[in-house]
């Protein structure tokens, strides 16, 4: 049977002020879904409310707005497929062998505090799945419990979009946390690469991270190796 991997994507369109726009960062999901989708695996996107999913502004410019978003764009089925993402009570997690958390600032705020999306997760990796995420994605495993009561990130090594990228990216002040601080917080062994923006995966047994939006293809084919192993 084919493998079938479940993305994660985000409902919120704005930073804490409404006037600043802020969604899914389209390569994050786009590349990802190129490497899965080149060895026939199945793919669906689920979100906290279901429906739509925003799209950050900054990455559909160049020089970000890559090759893959650029084909996802001109492509109306696959842009369906972000207007009409599944609700997480419509999905069995048995029925998937990857969970993929996308990023893009948007969620910081929907992520961490899903329950429903912590029992698909916490599902997935009881049952000997992967469990994966890109960017601001880890913040969707923040508070992810498994069933002994352990924070499924502790003592694990992870990466993911560091503090210090936050202040080159100019968007420090408008984060709700630092995310890369509340993942030490919680037991989680941080790394990151030696300098900024560079692509950067990381595989501890079936719990797979990257760091930055150009990190996706690798955390992908991390990913892709685990299953296929």
């Amino acid at each position: 049977m084919s493998k079938r991997v479940l993305h994660v994507v985000s409902n919120v369109s704005h930073y804490a002020d409404p006037s600043e726009p802020t969604g899914l960062w389209l390569s994050e999901l786009t590349h990802a879904w190129d490497v899965f989708g080149a060895k026939g695996f199945e793919q669906r996107m689920v979100s906290p409310k279901g429906g739509l999913s925003p799209l950050e502004p900054r990455a559909l410019k160049w020089p970000l707005l890559d090759a893959s978003a650029k084909a996802w764009l001109a492509d109306p089925e696959r842009m369906a497929l972000l207007s009409s993402t599944a609700r997480p009570d419509e999905i069995d997690p048995a029925d998937y062998d990857v969970i993929y958390f996308t990023g893009g600032h948007a969620v910081m705020w929907d992520f961490p505090d899903d329950e429903r999306l912590q029992g698909i997760t916490r599902a997935i990796w009881e049952r000997g799945g992967i469990v994966s995420a890109v960017c601001h994605g880890y913040c969707g495993l923040l508070n992810v419990r498994l069933s002994d009561g352990t924070l499924l990130v502790a003592g694990k090594r992870i990466t993911g979009f560091s503090w210090t990228e936050e202040i080159l990216a100019g968007v420090a002040k408008k984060m709700p946390y630092n995310a890369e601080a509340e993942m030490k917080r919680r037991g989680a062994r941080y790394e990151k690469a030696v300098l900024p923006f560079l692509s950067h995966s990381l595989a501890d047994g079936r719990l797979v991270t990257g760091q930055n939006p150009f990190s996706a293809r690798a955390a992908a084919e991390n990913v892709t190796e685990l299953l296929t192993a």
